[in-house]
């Protein structure tokens, strides 16, 4: 099974509550996960900047192999370089074209 999160919302808990889900999802052994993405755009792009709320558990999922995806719209509209972003991050043209490919590819789609 694949699962993809989409970190959008403004709400720091919010976003906080997307990416404890993703790592309790590493360690649920009752179910078989083939990968986990994390997908930001508009306000959820914050942990994954560099220093930003929430980029602590953003390199810890990273370490555990899970791809973080940073919208490439979202850095241009907030001025931000992919320098900025917490390394491991990849940039990807768009958040909403990520998500539709990933769920094309049957990815679980996820968002608290």
């Amino acid at each position: 099974m694949q699962t993809v999160f989409h970190l959008i919302a403004d709400d720091p808990d919010q976003r906080q509550t997307a990416l404890t889900i993703a790592k309790n999802l590493t360690e649920d052994d009752s179910v078989e996960i083939d990968d986990i993405a994390i997908v930001a755009q508009a306000e959820g792009i914050e942990p994954l900047t560099a220093g930003g709320d929430g980029s602590n558990m953003v390199e810890e999922l990273l370490e555990r192999g899970l791809s973080v995806k940073a919208c490439g719209n979202t850095l241009e509209l907030k001025d931000l370089a992919e320098s900025d972003l917490v390394d491991g991050v990849e940039t990807v043209p768009s958040g909403g074209g990520e998500l539709t490919r990933l769920q094309d590819e049957g990815y679980a789609y996820i968002r608290p």
